[in-house]
Order: structure tokens, then C-alpha cells, then sequence
């Protein structure tokens, strides 16, 4: 089996047939339009497929069997993983991880269809304006907070008493912040809305999100693990993002109230 994985990863080819067929059931005529491959050079690479197990035929169709897909998912989930570590490699290189636990580090390609903003020349506070839009437009809001300001807890205490849900998982440092004036009055004011939940962990987080129904925002640390970054940060409206960011979210709350 071991050799077979191998073989599959140095063959672009054997790459290309599993993750098309990871996507859909092909005929032979479409899988030479999708690999750009004749006949006579794909047939022996399906024909190993078939020996290995990895897939079958049903009329003119080949399909993935039930190893197959286990196969083709991983080899998929590698690929995607490799492509937006690559595709925001700056991002990566540029902070710290270390706030993000490991196994959601290995679903970082749901990540891949996001855009990394940044305050930049005329486009100052670029990154803070659009976190705020985000909590605008949204219908409910879950968010983990490493910073405060006024704007972002007026948009907030906006959004809580027009009835939107907001949950939001904040740092000690944070706390600390939220028991003084002016921002003790603001959370003072929400305390008998009960579509307004404030957790406050035991720990500091190195991480600041803000995903909502429709939006995912996500911010770290500056390399060293000391200055959190305002000025930079990884948006995306894209469902598995969005997906990635609440699973993220539930565990670190979950986390606290184990």
C-alpha cells in the first residue's frame, strides 16, 4: 500500500484521474479531456487503479470504489492543503500559529478561497473596516477577540439590541479591558439581553475571528508571539470557511467550559 501511495503522488497522471474521479463518475473520453492525455496513456494508469482496488467500472463509466474514495479524499485534502499554505505564504511566515490547534492547522484548505487584506498607504484601517462591515451585515455573529475598541464594542452593542445573537469568547487582557470605563458601562447595558453571551477564558488567546452566517475574518499574532496584528488579516466568504471558523469557534468555547 505504501508503494502504491507513492506511486500515486509521482504520477501527475494517477494524481489527476483519482481527483477527478474524486469530484464525479468519468468516461474515458473525459478524463482525456481533463488530462490532456490520450488513450493509450491513461488505459494502463487505470488499469493499475482497477489491480489496486481504487476503482471500477459500471457500463463505460469508472467510479472510485470505497477504498478509492478514502484514497482520492486524502490525496485531494493534501493537495488543497499545500495550495493555500502556498497561496498565503506571506500570511503563514509572518505569524504566529500557535493559536490555532493543530488538527484545524490540518484542515487549513478549507481556508483556500479567502484574500488576505491589509492597511496599506492611502488604505489605512482597511482591515478594521472591514471586520466592522462584516459585524453589520451579519445575522449572527460568533467571534474570539484579542483586542478592543470602541468601535468594535459600539457595533456590537448595535447589533446585540436589534436581536442579532452575538457570542463572543475573549481573552483575560481583554476582560481586564471590558471591567473598565468606558467599555464596563457598554456590556453593563447588555447583560439582560439574552441573545448576548460573553466568555471569558482562563488563558490568553492568540487568535482574533470574527465568523458570522455569511463572512469569516481571522487575525494573529506578529511572529514572536508579543504584538497582535491590526493591520493584516485573512477574510473569506466562502461556506467551508465559514465552517472552519465556527468549529474553531465551538471548541475554544467548548474548551473553557469543560
Amino acid at each position: 500500500m505504501g508503494d502504491g501511495i507513492q506511486a500515486i503522488y509521482r504520477s501527475k497522471l494517477l494524481t489527476e484521474i483519482l481527483l477527478s474521479l474524486n469530484e464525479d463518475s468519468r468516461k474515458l473520453s473525459q478524463l482525456r479531456e481533463i488530462t490532456g492525455s490520450t488513450s493509450q496513456v491513461i488505459i494502463p494508469k487505470l488499469r493499475k487503479l482497477e489491480a489496486d482496488h481504487l476503482i471500477e467500472t459500471k457500463g463505460r463509466e469508472y467510479f472510485l470504489t470505497s477504498a478509492g474514495k478514502v484514497v482520492a479524499s486524502g490525496v485531494a485534502d493534501s493537495f488543497i492543503t499545500f495550495w493555500t499554505v502556498d497561496k498565503f505564504k506571506h500570511f503563514w511566515l509572518r505569524h504566529c500559529l500557535e493559536g490555532i490547534p493543530v488538527f484545524f492547522l490540518k484542515e487549513i484548505g478549507c481556508l483556500y478561497e479567502s484574500e488576505v487584506l491589509k492597511d496599506k498607504g492611502m488604505k489605512i484601517l482597511n482591515v478594521y473596516n472591514n471586520q466592522l462591515k462584516i459585524i453589520k451585515e451579519a445575522d449572527h455573529i460568533y467571534g474570539i477577540s484579542s483586542v478592543v475598541t470602541s468601535g468594535y464594542a459600539d457595533s456590537i452593542s448595535e447589533r446585540v439590541k436589534e436581536g442579532i445573537p452575538v457570542e463572543l469568547i475573549v481573552s483575560l487582557h481583554v476582560a481586564e479591558e471590558l471591567n473598565q470605563s468606558p467599555y464596563l458601562e457598554k456590556v453593563e447595558a447588555l447583560k439582560d439581553y439574552e441573545n448576548f453571551k460573553l466568555i471569558v477564558m482562563d488563558q490568553d488567546i492568540k487568535v482574533g475571528l470574527i465568523v458570522t452566517d455569511k463572512h469569516l475574518s481571522l487575525s494573529l499574532y506578529k511572529k514572536g508571539n508579543v504584538e497582535y496584528d491590526i493591520s493584516t488579516g485573512l477574510f473569506s466568504s466562502d461556506s467551508k470557511a465559514i465552517e472552519w471558523g465556527e468549529r474553531l469557534f465551538w471548541y475554544c468555547k467548548g474548551r473553557q467550559s469543560s
